[in-house]
């Protein structure tokens, strides 16, 4: 028989719970940024719940790397081998729904719900239950849950958003790890890449490019690559930094060594130092077995830092050590290590700039800047377009399983844009039209579904304005191009194209054009 509480017992324990709330998720949030173990984190996290705020039985459900299905990575008080052996399909059950909709569930009794399955037999069915989807900068990636010990307190409510609070700090942890873990996927793949892959897939004849801006860039990447020569390449994002590395690195005598990469822009601090340097075991809470790290991995072979602009100034020191000497210590060690690796970088920073701003390191600017190679944006290689163009076509027909064409409309239409994305833009903007097709021929309205902007003139065409008497215009784009070239004034424009201004207002009309106002 439960002995009913007065209003001061109740504001009592509310207040004791708040507090306790709050002090565990200042635990959660030092734990989260603490650790580079993510299994280790989240049992960690589920312990400090139980313990702090009475949410028992608490488990973590993640989406596994490059899959839809989902796995239970933490339980509490569940064997950690049944645990490994649990999965979910997305849309299973009360977890695979939360992770469906990207909707908190919160029961008063699991009971209550017919969808609950049951397969781990850690809840209580009279006992409430709440489910919350863990959040990333890119949608849901897991579901945190817990079963609190009662519903008769009143905070259930509160309980609830206490657990999102919880879900939002590991959020972006777990997305970090999950990258972590296909890039130790790929570079898996890359240590031992086959030959006929390396000649085929990344020889400099594969990369798409005949302006002289590209050919200079294929003349300094054939030379360097036949040395051990630090190089920074320099560009826009969308450029093809990687690309370039890449067939670098499998075009020199180290060849057969790994290509390893890493992107500095997508950790933070603490992990890019363990992710590159490696760990001792013991050396931070979670490190529970010693870890190479990227260097390591990379021995006898090549290093690609992208987005080397954006590191912090503690950690171009550190770097800065192992390009000079060749040498690293792991976190958490004291052994010396030797490594024979060379280091490629990119970035798309002013770092002339940063440098003399005091963000970036001198010496490391100048230790990485031993061969600069810069590659152009795509609006100053504009001849480039159809090919590029051709190439991604078939590249995304591929992944699609059937044939994809451009007509000649849609291409001058690709022609006259600026591209501040460059080609990884190109590559998005062809694959959306190339969804709305389904045809398979990509024309020039379904480029213009993919959302960029109707121009028949561009940053090229300010000398050299459009012929408007080319037969290879159609009629809509020989009014675009004539309004263009007046200004979007339409009596003007009906002037260049020999019409009366009523005629060119029934043509836009017709031709369904959206006229511009200045």
């Amino acid at each position: 028989m439960s002995v009913a509480r007065g209003p001061r017992e109740l504001d009592y324990q509310r207040t004791s719970w708040l507090e306790a709330a709050l002090a565990a998720l200042g635990s959660v949030s030092q734990e989260v940024s603490r650790s580079s173990d993510l299994s280790e984190t989240l049992n960690e996290v589920l312990r400090m719940i139980d313990e702090g705020c009475g949410l028992r039985h608490g488990i973590v459900v993640l989406r596994e790397p490059n899959g839809t299905d989902l796995l239970l990575s933490a339980a509490r008080g569940l064997d950690p081998e049944r645990t490994a052996r649990v999965r979910y399909r997305q849309g299973e059950g009360i977890v695979g729904t939360i992770m469906e909709h990207g909707r908190a569930v919160v029961l008063d009794a699991v009971s209550s719900e017919p969808r609950f399955l049951g397969r781990l037999g850690l809840y209580e069915p009279a006992k409430p239950f709440i489910g919350i989807p863990i959040r990333s900068w890119d949608g849901p990636v897991g579901v945190l849950a817990a079963q609190p010990d009662t519903a008769s307190d009143g905070l259930l409510d509160q309980r609830a958003e206490f657990l999102a609070t919880v879900a939002n700090i590991i959020g972006p942890r777990v997305r970090l790890a999950s990258s972590a873990e296909l890039d130790k996927i790929e570079v898996a793949r890359e240590r031992v890449p086959p030959r006929a892959a390396v000649s085929g897939q990344h020889a400099f004849a594969c990369i798409v490019g005949h302006s002289p801006q590209m050919k200079l860039v294929f003349t300094q990447a054939r030379q360097v690559a036949k040395w051990n020569t630090t190089v920074l390449i320099r560009g826009e994002t969308g450029t093809g930094k990687e690309l370039i590395a890449s067939a670098i690195h499998y075009n020199s005598p180290r060849a057969a060594g790994a290509f390893v990469k890493l992107n500095c822009a997508a950790l933070p601090e603490n992990l890019l130092e363990s992710e590159l340097f490696g760990h001792e075991r013991g050396a931070f809470t979670g490190a529970v077995a010693s870890r190479k790290g990227r260097f390591e991995q990379a021995d006898g072979g090549t290093l690609f830092l992208d987005e080397i602009g954006d590191v912090s100034g503690a950690f171009q020191a550190k770097l800065l050590r192992v390009l000079q000497e060749g040498e690293l210590e792991r976190i958490g060690g004291s052994r010396t290590l030797k490594v024979d690796v060379r280091v490629m970088a990119a970035t798309h920073c002013d770092l002339e700039s940063a440098v003399e701003a005091g963000r970036f390191r001198e010496d490391l600017y100048y230790r990485l800047n031993v061969m600069p190679i810069y590659l152009p944006p795509l609006r100053h290689r504009v001849d480039d377009i159809p090919e590029i163009v051709q190439v991604l076509a078939r590249r995304i027909g591929k992944r699609q399983g059937r044939e994809l064409s451009v007509t000649d409309s849609a291409m001058r239409l690709l022609l006259l844009q600026n591209w501040p994305g460059n080609v990884r833009e190109l590559e998005n903007c062809l694959e959306r039209a190339a969804v709305m097709s389904d045809s398979g021929v990509i024309d020039r309205d379904l480029v213009l579904l993919s959302g960029i902007e109707e121009r028949v003139t561009s940053a090229r065409a300010v000398t050299e304005q459009v012929d408007l008497t080319n037969p290879e215009l159609d009629e809509r784009e020989r009014v675009i191009a004539a309004l263009e070239q007046a200004g979007w004034v339409q009596a003007k424009a009906a002037r260049l194209l020999n019409m009366t201004p009523r005629q060119i207002a029934y043509r836009i009309q017709i031709l369904n054009i959206k006229v511009r106002q200045f």
